[in-house]
């Protein structure tokens, strides 16, 4: 247990002085974009393909996937009845409210997480493939209908980095390919940046949303409440309860099945907000309020199951 936590401590550490950073003046609330678009585009890539390329299968087809996708079905089904049939939401708003409530950040925190807490990097990486390669492309479907949906849609995983990377690593570890070590070096020098840089952007980005102009609900109270409520307490419930007696999970994989399930909504729903100019409030103010929720309920969970 103290291992978990001391883990924890790391990770929040580093957060807490991206925060820091941000309110010394050391670094603008606009700088978390920077620091953000370097960590998955540059750093997060790399290290993803290392970690999958040396990757014992075993881990990557791991039970831990099959736990999530369960919670993921089950929470965004509740949200989708509840939107549909007593709120009378439109399909794109619940659509995003339905991301918002399930798709988890794989990348920015997930990753720290997966190498600090859990040892193994690898072990998020069937998540993060899921949620990009099946999720995304299908959500985009719903909320776009046409052709050019589909296109778009079908060429997306390709288009990012992140999945790219794991894949590749995907192909290496099934494969027994090594890269030469010339090569391997410079890619594991910019992997190792991955993770401070995404805990400093991660405290700054808290900085910055504490600084921006607070935005009414516009009567999306319940929205926003049910979103928090099913990401952050029913999604890890239901992986535990998953994975504990439905798998038989306990020790490591049991810790996580529910970490994962536990991590905050990732910051791209609010970039599909966006993007289809739908759901905007309601993905931001789940972002906030569940990756601030999302450190001390981790911890929680870290602390009683590590």
């Amino acid at each position: 247990m103290s291992g978990v936590v001391a883990a924890f401590a790391a990770l929040v550490s580093v957060a807490v002085l991206g925060y820091v950073v941000g309110v010394g003046g050391l670094l603008r609330a606009s700088d978390e974009l920077v620091l953000s678009r370097l960590a998955f585009f540059v750093a997060t890539p790399a290290l993803m393909f290392v970690t999958v390329s040396r990757a014992d299968l075993g881990i990557l087809l791991s039970p831990v996937l099959l736990t999530e996708v369960v919670a993921v079905a089950c929470v965004q089904l509740v949200y989708v009845l509840v939107a549909k049939l007593l709120w009378r939401r439109d399909r794109r708003e619940t659509t995003i409210g339905a991301l918002a409530s399930s798709y988890v950040n794989a990348g920015n925190l997930g990753v720290p997480i997966s190498i600090y807490v859990l040892g193994d990097g690898a072990l998020v990486a069937p998540i993060l493939l899921f949620q990009l390669i099946v999720i995304t492309p299908i959500s985009f479907l719903i909320l776009d209908k046409g052709a050019r949906s589909i296109r778009s849609a079908l060429l997306l995983p390709v288009r990012n980095p992140l999945t790219v990377a794991s894949l590749l690593g995907l192909a290496c570890a099934l494969t027994g390919f090594s890269l030469p070590v010339t090569v391997m070096r410079p890619i594991e020098l910019l992997g190792g940046a991955a993770i401070p840089v995404a805990l400093l952007a991660y405290g700054l980005s808290l900085y910055g949303s504490q600084r921006a102009p607070t935005e009414k609900s516009g009567g999306l109270g319940w929205d926003i409440g049910l979103v928090v409520a099913l990401k952050s307490v029913v999604q890890p419930a239901i992986a535990y309860l998953t994975a504990r007696f439905a798998l038989g999970l306990d020790g490591s994989a049991l810790l996580a099945a529910t970490l994962f399930a536990a991590l905050p909504t990732a910051q791209n729903i609010y970039v599909y907000a966006v993007n289809y100019d739908t759901g905007r409030r309601l993905a931001r103010s789940a972002v906030l309020i569940t990756t601030v929720l999302s450190i001390p309920i981790m911890t929680a969970i870290g602390a009683v199951l590590g």
